[in-house]
């Protein structure tokens, strides 16, 4: 079975709002849509997470199951919603509401830019899938990315996650966070 976080999964993971263990946690963050619940279970059995601490997860609204069973891309509409990792590392910025044009603003040459929202919505899964990928040796910077609540705050976090993973792969990143 493969899971992704929901939306409630994240907001509660962003505001500790949910009386999680510490391997909870771990596994929480290990689940991206991609990987498959013997996968995590064996990256997080080091550290004691069990079958037990994932149906948890489940039943308390944090994960839910991919329709498809081997890839988000075909999960339900709720599972987009929630902002998994895979689901969203493709996806384009939100439109802003009709009337406003939130999404693009200008430059003093009147070149169209980014907001820094758009810039948010674009940088924020590939920084969580990056980190995601580090595993047990990303956890905290995983948990500071999924805490970044804006593009100021995921900025702060872009030189350590380059560390991290490198120049090549850091450079999506930087694409969607400066350009």
């Amino acid at each position: 079975m493969i899971y992704v976080k929901t939306a409630l999964g994240q907001t509660a993971m962003q505001q500790q709002s949910m009386n999680l263990t510490p391997r909870q946690r771990s596994a929480f963050i290990m689940f991206d849509g991609k990987r498959h619940v013997d996968d995590v279970l064996k990256m997080t059995g080091g550290i004691g997470v069990t079958q037990e601490d994932v149906d948890h997860l489940v039943a308390s609204g944090m994960l839910m199951a991919t329709g498809s069973g081997t890839d988000a891309v075909g999960s339900p509409p709720q599972a987009a919603a929630s902002a998994p990792v895979s689901s969203m590392a493709n996806a384009q910025p939100v439109d802003a509401p009709a009337g406003k044009s939130a999404a693009l603003a200008h430059d003093a040459d009147g070149v169209p830019t980014l907001s820094a929202q758009a810039h948010y919505l674009r940088a924020y899964p590939i920084a969580t899938k990056l980190t995601a990928g580090l595993g047990l040796r990303g956890f905290r910077l995983n948990l500071a990315v999924e805490a970044a609540g804006d593009l100021d705050k995921l900025k702060e976090l872009a030189p350590k996650i380059r560390d991290a993973v490198g120049a090549e792969k850091f450079l999506a990143l930087e694409n969607a966070l400066y350009y």
